[in-house]
């Protein structure tokens, strides 16, 4: 039986489990994101054995920020989302091997910005500017260090030769390098963008050996074959 690492971007999860699946409390999301990774295990007739979770995100801003619509700061650690998301890695810490890797927030250069819509709709004439609500704006904070740990971790993997296949749960081509490695290191490298299309980044696709998604944790499992949609 081979032993499987399963790598979590954590903010692109949360992002594309609340478009699929709708908004859920952080102990749903939670034990939603365990149920989820842990079908990687079934790969057709194959079993895999869970080396361990590895969750890469970052801990919520508690500070004052000042809001241009509002025009008085807002107090960030009191806000739902804040809550929300303390809640939801507390919720994690208690799970079984579940390892959190957690980089930080750049609170420092964090902004209150217009989004892409609603400039867009600004631009056209759609949208007046005295008509502006808070939700056109949204709060700009870029992570630090979380691909880094992700990176740093696959290399350790495959170095260290402590798993045969790693899962990595994220959408983007900035994992390439670390791919690449792994598998020069005999590694079995599978990608799970939660079922968005990444045909145009043939870099990223190029460099994988398997694609596969797993599906709404939400509902019942029926079989590990109609739940993970694995492509070779």
């Amino acid at each position: 039986m081979s032993k499987t690492a399963i790598l979590v971007d954590g903010g692109f999860y949360r992002k594309r489990a609340k478009k699929l699946w709708g908004q859920h409390s952080s102990q749903e999301t939670a034990s939603g994101l365990i149920t989820y990774v842990r079908r990687h295990l079934k790969e057709h007739v194959y079993h895999h054995e869970l080396y361990r979770i590895f969750y890469y995100d970052c801990a919520p801003v508690n500070k004052q920020m000042y809001h241009p619509l509002l025009k008085r700061t807002v107090n960030l650690g009191a806000t739902p989302n804040y809550s929300w998301m303390c809640d939801f890695l507390n919720c994690l810490k208690e799970k079984r091997k579940v390892a959190l890797r957690l980089g930080f927030l750049d609170d420092a250069n964090s902004v209150y910005t217009l989004s892409y819509a609603s400039v867009k709709k600004l631009c056209n004439g759609a949208l007046s500017p005295d008509v502006l609500t808070e939700k056109d704006f949204k709060l700009t904070i870029r992570q630090k260090g979380v691909d880094m740990k992700i990176g740093m971790d696959i290399a350790s993997l495959a170095y260290k030769r402590q798993v045969d296949q790693v899962v990595l749960i994220a959408g983007d081509s900035d994992f390439v390098l670390a791919a690449k490695l792994a598998r020069r290191e005999g590694l079995d490298f599978v990608l799970d963008p939660m079922e968005m299309e990444i045909g145009k980044d043939r870099d990223l696709f190029e460099h994988i050996d398997g694609k596969s998604s797993c599906g709404n944790p939400y509902k019942r499992e029926r079989n590990a074959e109609e739940n993970n949609q694995f492509k070779v």
